[in-house]
């Protein structure tokens, strides 16, 4: 299962001349999700199956071919995975508030397409992971000061090397409450849209 991100024009027919050329390579689209529009240009999620032997390059030209369209980013996605909502991230945290930082956490590798996640309690000294997803560097003793201030949202390229045996990174950092913050992180890119450190920053601000 793959997860790619397609620019394609904001207009009528674009999205169904993306889900045919796909076709044409024998991919079976599981799910499309709208993540950002800028102008006249719509960002969309697929998560497609791909036959056995078939390479992911052949996706990469089947879109390509049409005029307006280009694949940003493709990757390997977990089997079973869906395109959740925010919707479904809240639900999940007004469940059980009191554990709403680390729900959050562990659901943005799948909410925002990212390869990792940690909660950081800023309050310790130094800051130290209570909550990291399975990927998540190791920050050992303390976090690279690279990921420092920790008290706004914002977004970070880091370079080969931020951390030993880590190649480049783009990683969002926001605020939560009591004193904590969440980290996401995308190994090789690409980097997160506006709308999506908008999203996670909505959806930190709800943590009680």
């Amino acid at each position: 299962m793959f997860l790619m991100r397609v620019s394609l024009p904001d207009r009528p027919g674009s999205l169904g001349a993306v889900a045919s050329a796909l076709g044409t390579v024998g991919a079976d689209i599981n799910a499309v999700e709208i993540v950002d529009k800028t102008g006249e240009v719509v960002i969309d999620d697929f998560i497609v199956d791909l036959p056995n032997g078939q390479l992911p390059e052949t996706l990469v030209t089947a879109c390509e071919v049409l005029d307006g369209v280009r694949v940003e980013w493709i990757s390997r996605y977990p089997e079973g995975g869906g395109l959740q909502s925010d919707l479904e991230a809240l639900e999940r945290m007004t469940a059980d508030p009191k554990q709403a930082a680390e729900t959050l956490a562990s659901m943005c590798p799948v909410v925002f397409r990212s390869h990792w996640a940690t909660l950081l309690d800023v309050a310790a000294d130094p800051p130290r992971a209570i909550y990291s997803t399975t990927l998540a560097p190791d920050f050992g003793d303390r976090p690279p000061d690279s990921l420092a201030p920790f008290h706004e949202t914002r977004r970070v390229d880091l370079p080969a090397g931020w951390l030993p045996g880590w190649g480049d990174s783009t990683v969002v950092i926001t605020p939560v409450a009591d004193d904590r913050v969440i980290i996401i992180g995308r190994l090789g890119g690409p980097p997160f849209l506006d709308s999506e450190i908008a999203r996670l920053n909505h959806l930190a601000a709800l943590v009680k």
